[in-house]
């Protein structure tokens, strides 16, 4: 991108632009001016902590040649050429040689400079959307593309107004695929993201209650979802809808879009579908995968029953873009790690099944599962199980119910080992432990903690050797300090 991308981008056409810049690079499109350096351009957001446009000076000073900010930016008295919409300029007092942007709205002028950017750019977009799993199925699609595309991915979960428009921005016209997550918050929200980046394919998951504090009732998460697939192209311009056959919220937005209708899972009327599947724990999974009158049996470096719908989505994105079932094996085959669930050893030699990222009562259900089949796996006889599970965030009216669903399913892993133990965190993780104890779990058994210390204290008197123990809870409830408290050797995370 060079300085009159962005000045064709914000402006509209190329008329003002001054000629001794126009063909200047700009490296990198930034929002951190910790971040900036020579040549970058850095975007001025207002937050809730701080204002970015306080921080324009230091990103000139860090080396970046331009900024896009607000109204107030006129305010600041600094050293920059200030660029009005219509492309006039004030230029500044020293000549400085910098500009900035003035937008009515910062963030608007992000979004208008990356659907600009986007729509030069030749790679084909595919998106993934939905309430569980959007980042995993984004980096194992990316990995199978990649067998035989140049892809570039959405950078950990850059999945929303901000971080969708940023990744737009580094496409080049050597890439030939770009993966990208989406998330919302609210309706409208993926259609606008859709707007920005124009995908040919995407990928629905599951619709759960996530998110229901905001939004009130699972229909109106389910459709909000729904936005990608009404925005794909239609069948004969090369759009699918890649849906979810297991889930009857994510099977009805077929009749939702324009484009050509692909299903995966465990039903036997999907298109793609998975049978006959086993979970090794650590180990992996294996099960058998059939399309059509063809059927394969697979054997991936993937933790958890629940990661066969993870791989179903990844084969069903190549099988529409082309690829051959070797290439689609064999990005399946190199997926490196669980990227956000971490399975590392813990004091006095227990294992720490770390997925503290976030939860919901879906991926809770999950994560129990591969605590039982990692317990029953570990030695001749199965191992002793704990559960540490945090309070759901924003689960509205679904609130106790989910986590009395929880509670009940860890009362059952936790016993596939004797003395297994459950702890809670938080209060409504109390639901959790009411509902192990209905469920038969001796009361000694389960512990309750107000928070994450409370938490470690009662695990240091409780594990012993050979326990295997999962971590899991919503990140505002802290959990990964106890990851860090049970690690062997004790962890500290970056930015901690």
């Amino acid at each position: 991108m060079r300085f009159l991308d962005v000045w064709r981008g914000l402006i509209g056409s190329t008329d003002g632009c001054p000629p001794e810049t126009a063909n200047q690079p700009v490296t990198e499109v930034l929002v951190d001016s910790r971040q900036t350096g020579p040549g970058s351009l850095f975007v001025a957001l207002p937050g809730e902590r701080t204002d970015g446009h306080l921080f324009i000076a230091d990103a000139f000073q860090r080396g970046a040649i331009a900024a896009i900010a607000g109204p107030q930016a006129h305010s600041l008295n600094l050293d920059a050429n200030l660029v009005a919409e219509d492309g006039s300029i004030t230029p500044s007092v020293a000549d400085a040689g910098r500009y900035i942007f003035i937008c009515q709205d910062s963030l608007i002028g992000l979004q208008q400079l990356a659907a600009y950017w986007r729509a030069q750019m030749p790679a084909v977009a595919i998106a993934i959307t939905g309430s569980v799993g959007k980042t995993t199925t984004k980096e194992i699609i990316a990995n199978v593309l990649a067998q035989r595309y140049r892809v570039l991915r959405s950078e950990a979960n850059l999945n929303n107004e901000i971080g969708l428009p940023l990744t737009l921005l580094r496409l080049t016209p050597e890439h030939q695929r770009v993966v990208l997550e989406m998330g919302m918050y609210a309706l409208g929200e993926i259609a606008r993201l859709c707007q920005l980046a124009r995908p040919r394919i995407g990928v629905v998951t599951n619709v759960g209650p996530t998110h229901l504090e905001r939004l009130g009732a699972v229909e109106r998460i389910a459709e909000a979802k729904s936005e990608l697939i009404q925005a794909l192209p239609a069948a004969e311009e090369g759009g699918v809808g890649i849906l979810n056959a297991d889930d009857a919220r994510v099977r009805a937005m077929a009749g939702l879009t324009r484009a050509r209708v692909f299903t995966y899972g465990l039903n036997d009327a999907a298109d793609l579908r998975a049978d006959q599947i086993e979970s090794e724990g650590l180990h992996g999974i294996r099960f058998h995968l059939h399309y059509g009158d063809e059927a394969f049996h697979l054997h991936l470096p993937m933790l958890g029953r629940h990661s066969v719908h993870t791989a179903l989505r990844a084969a069903a994105v190549g099988l529409v873009d082309g690829l051959s079932w070797t290439e689609i094996i064999m990005g399946l085959e190199q997926v490196q790690g669980q990227l956000r669930l971490m399975v590392t050893p813990g004091l006095r030699d227990t294992l720490l099944i770390d997925d503290t990222y976030n939860a919901s009562p879906e991926s809770m259900l999950a994560a129990l599962n591969l605590l039982e089949d990692i317990a029953q796996q570990r030695g001749q006889a199965p191992a002793r199980a704990i559960a540490v599970l945090g309070d759901m965030l924003e689960l509205g009216s679904y609130e106790e119910q989910g986590h009395r669903l929880v509670g009940g399913r860890a009362a059952q892993v936790v016993d596939v080992g004797a003395g297994g133990k459950l702890v809670t965190v938080g209060r409504r993780a109390r639901w959790m432990a009411d509902e192990a104890q209905a469920a038969g779990m001796p009361p000694a058994d389960i512990h309750s903690a107000g928070t994450s210390l409370d938490a470690i204290a009662v695990l240091r008197g409780v594990i012993r050797s050979g326990d295997v123990i999962l971590v899991k809870g919503s990140r505002m409830m802290g959990m990964d300090a106890i990851v860090d408290a049970l690690s062997r050797p004790p962890r500290r995370r970056k930015g901690s």
